[in-house]
């Protein structure tokens, strides 16, 4: 038996890296998955998005472990297309308990920027990171509400949503500025919930191998960062975690175990908030 059987988590930017891989925990414990992602790339990001066929591959994954998905092309951005995906997947699945706002960017440049590109950044980063975790909730709450059996929300902050790093464009103070936001949202909805039995977290990883960390411009950008070398480095001897050490902290936050445990901000960070 599993920690989560019987239930069913909505996790946004399923496709591949962390979203990835918190759908194949989640369904390891018995949980089905309502996952969407954008599939098409963001211009003002630098880095490519996941593909289609990539959420055909995390569809296959959770099914090979024994659960099932439902896996839908949706941008956080436009709340009726994440409200329609929620709505498609509790139809199907009857129910929904435990939901993962992880869909994000983080936009960067290792260059000179004009300020057309910096406003791009920065709207990109609070459009996705910040604004698609508010249309996850608020797609979400409803069903959690009349479910009557409580649930769990965690939010993908950062360890830029607890310190102040990240350069002075407008791609890395939008990240910054939206990871803090995503904090603040957590801890109105913890709340806000708790009547309910609704949890609300935020989990803070450090770098994950994943590419929003290992595309070219974001490691240009942490080799150079202009606080530079040891200031960005895990107090642990590691240098990037992998997404399934965030995804076994997010199963602890979604489970039973943590059944009185909310409005807390969550650091998987080898230590870095510590240091800093």
């Amino acid at each position: 038996m599993g920690s989560l059987d019987g239930k069913v988590a909505f996790i946004t930017g399923v496709a591949r890296g962390q979203g990835r891989s918190h759908a194949l925990r989640l369904a390891g414990e018995g949980a089905d998955i309502i996952g969407i992602d954008i599939c098409a790339d963001i211009p003002a990001n630098g880095y490519p998005m996941a593909s289609r066929d990539e959420l055909n591959e995390t569809i296959a994954l959770v099914e090979a472990a024994g659960a099932t998905m439902l896996g839908t092309v949706a941008d956080v951005r436009d709340f009726q297309a994440v409200r329609a995906a929620v709505d498609d997947g509790v139809a199907r699945f009857g129910r929904l308990d435990i939901v993962c706002a992880n869909a994000g960017i983080a936009p960067t440049a290792f260059r000179e920027t004009s300020i057309e590109e910096d406003l791009a950044m920065w709207s990109a980063a609070i459009d996705v990171n910040l604004v698609g975790s508010f249309h996850t909730a608020k797609a979400a709450i409803g069903h959690l509400i009349a479910g009557e059996r409580g649930g769990a929300i965690v939010f993908t902050s950062s360890t830029a949503g607890l310190k102040g790093f990240g350069g002075s464009q407008g791609g890395g103070l939008g990240y910054a500025a939206s990871k803090h936001g995503v904090v603040g949202l957590m801890r109105t909805l913890a709340n806000a919930l708790a009547p309910y039995s609704i949890r609300v977290n935020t989990v803070h990883p450090t770098a994950v191998n994943t590419m929003m960390a290992v595309n070219p411009a974001m490691t240009a950008f942490l080799e150079n960062y202009p606080d530079g070398g040891p200031h960005l480095q895990n107090p642990m001897p590691v240098s990037l975690l992998e997404p399934e050490d965030i995804s076994a902290a997010v199963q602890y936050l979604v489970s039973d175990a943590a059944k009185y445990v909310t409005g807390v901000t969550f650091p998987v960070d080898a230590g870095f908030c510590n240091k800093l």
